[in-house]
């Protein structure tokens, strides 16, 4: 089976998580053995087995029963499915401190996300260097998109021009946004878009805290 032709079917958040879990273990095993069991992989990934072949089982067959998977074919098949066996082109949209800590987090460029333009409003961050790339101005968006082929869009802006900058990114073939801005962007179904809110993210982990006090 081509891994990046899924069955039609809706593949639920949690279980591309774990995927990249799993991704992550089996990187860890490479050089310990040739094979990997469920069980090795969810010990790691603190999930059970079955739930290993379970969300494995979406995307077609993997491995032998009672000879486990081997960790080599298993890692290449997951990149490929996460699609981190190809380089991404990304457009970056806010130069501030969020932007900035993107741009030099090397897990990004290791995975295959190149980022090749960045934008901001400020004009005393237009025209200054990170790296060998100049930050430019919100003018020559859509020309930079098309010229550069950028993919991917992350937008690292507050909320108020978010809506817009994302729209601005769909019109010239963007297919998917990584949204830091505090907002629900309204756009196509085509378009694949991640949200990342820290704030709510510590309000489930206080939430969770506090259920387990209740409980103890």
């Amino acid at each position: 089976m081509d891994s990046r032709r899924i069955l039609n079917k809706k593949i639920p958040d949690s279980t591309v998580r774990r995927l990249s879990h799993y991704l992550r273990s089996l990187e860890g095993f490479e050089g310990e053995g040739g094979t990997v069991s469920s069980e090795e992989l969810a010990a790691r990934g603190q999930t059970t087995a079955a739930q290993v072949r379970k969300d494995l089982s979406h995307f077609g067959s993997f491995g032998k029963r009672g000879l486990g998977y081997r960790v080599e074919e298993l890692r290449e098949r997951l990149g490929t499915i996460l699609g981190v066996d190809r380089t991404w082109r990304v457009a970056l949209v806010g130069a501030g401190r969020i932007g900035l800590a993107l741009f030099e987090y090397p897990a990004l460029r290791s995975r295959g996300y190149e980022c090749v333009a960045i934008f901001d409003s400020d004009l005393e961050k237009v025209g200054c260097l990170w790296g060998d790339l100049p930050i430019r101005g919100p003018e020559e968006f859509e020309s930079t998109l098309s010229e550069l082929d950028v993919e991917l869009v992350i937008l690292a802006i507050p909320a108020a021009g978010a809506q817009d900058m994302a729209a601005r990114a769909v019109e010239v073939g963007v297919k998917g946004i990584l949204n830091f801005a505090p907002i629900r962007l309204n756009l196509p179904p085509a378009v694949s878009v991640e949200d990342v809110n820290l704030v709510m993210e510590l309000e489930a982990l206080s939430f969770s805290i506090t259920q387990k006090e209740q409980e103890g």
